[in-house]
């Protein structure tokens, strides 16, 4: 008998469906850990979601129309309210009390529509992750969404281990130092950090061109998992010695690059990212220019990714070796695992345990 392969992600998690922009008083579809699900903003300004296919005959309800705060199913004009319950039938007044279709809790927080797919009775707002940085007054920046065609613990490998930075992204955030600069990595019950310093460098391209200064510098990256699928990374470079690996980041710039990936199906994924400054947050010009830049930076990034699945989808059960600088990626690795195997516990054994 054939042993099915784990699930790649655990579902009682908050997952990024949108960003805040994208859902409008108009029907969205996404697929998220692999469920159709239709989002829609209701009159109040909230965001409703339910199963993308009618309760009568299954046409997904993303091909009907928005009445009010109500979707009508493109089919027989089945009316379904933002709970998932069917409120008229064509040609009958009596209402199948069967007729709903199931609904899924949504949250706004950080400029993104958040979306639990798991058992809504354990969909807590306080578990969404932390991206406060995203709509901090202190900070400025914007970021786009980036459908990859990769598993999303690939994007996830990729953020945790910056030293590909030197070969991927050689002409414009990378050089040497990445490479080879000695790294700490911590862990928790839910988070996993990788801090990297590369003190009296010279500044890669992009951050030369933010410091605006010749000095060669100390440049930081920290990064900060956070269980299943969100990582903010603390980035930035200082002229070197003026204190920034002891606190002082005065003379320097520091920016957040914020990364959450929302698993769409096993082997596709929906990626949002944003890279924000606490520095000239006023400048909106130079938010716009960075956005660009680093989109073009993160293009090299889905290049490699998606050649990455394409080459595990042709040697399937070949194995990953993992070097040092791995460590970030495998222990984001087990702490997924470890929300997938505590949701996949045979019924007997979760008993024993209560």
């Amino acid at each position: 008998m054939e042993t099915q392969a784990p699930r790649p992600f655990p579902m009682n998690a908050w997952y990024a469906a949108a960003w805040d922009y994208e859902v409008k008083r108009e029907l969205l579809p996404r697929t998220i850990c692999n469920k159709k699900i239709v989002f829609w903003r209701k009159s109040d300004g909230s965001v409703s979601a339910l199963e993308d296919a009618c309760w009568h005959r299954l046409l997904p309800l993303s091909l009907g129309t928005l009445k009010g705060d109500e979707v009508v199913c493109g089919y027989h004009g089945l009316v379904f309210d933002g709970h998932g319950r069917c409120t008229r039938m064509p040609s009958q007044e009596t209402l199948n009390p069967s007729a709903c279709v199931r609904s899924y809790p949504t949250v706004e927080k950080h400029r993104f529509v958040w979306v639990w797919p798991g058992d809504p009775a354990l969909a807590d707002p306080a578990l969404v992750p932390d991206l406060h940085w995203n709509n901090d007054p202190e900070w400025a920046g914007d970021g786009k969404l980036i459908h990859a065609k990769c598993d999303y613990r690939l994007v996830i490998d990729n953020l945790m281990d910056l030293t590909h930075e030197t070969f991927v992204h050689g002409s414009s955030i990378g050089n040497d130092a990445v490479a080879e600069a000695p790294f700490v990595s911590t862990h928790g019950d839910r988070m996993a950090t990788i801090s990297r310093w590369m003190i009296d460098i010279d500044a890669p391209p992009f951050w030369r061109g933010q410091l605006g200064k010749p000095d060669n510098v100390d440049r930081w990256q920290i990064i900060r998992f956070e269980a299943p699928a969100t990582v903010a990374i603390d980035v930035g470079v200082a002229v070197t010695g003026t204190g920034a690996p002891e606190g002082d980041r005065s003379q320097g710039v520091n920016g957040y690059v914020l990364n959450t990936v929302t698993p769409e199906t096993d082997t596709t994924c929906l990626y949002f990212w944003a890279f924000v400054r606490n520095y000239r947050i006023h400048d909106q010009t130079l938010t716009t220019q960075t956005r660009e830049g680093v989109s073009s930076i993160f293009r090299e990034d889905e290049y490699v990714l998606e050649r990455q699945q394409q080459a595990m989808n042709e040697h399937p059960g070949r194995v990953f070796y993992n070097l040092n600088i791995d460590a970030g990626s495998m222990w984001a690795r087990r702490l997924i695992d470890k929300m997938v195997a505590e949701e996949t516990k045979p019924a007997a054994t979760l008993r024993a345990a209560e």
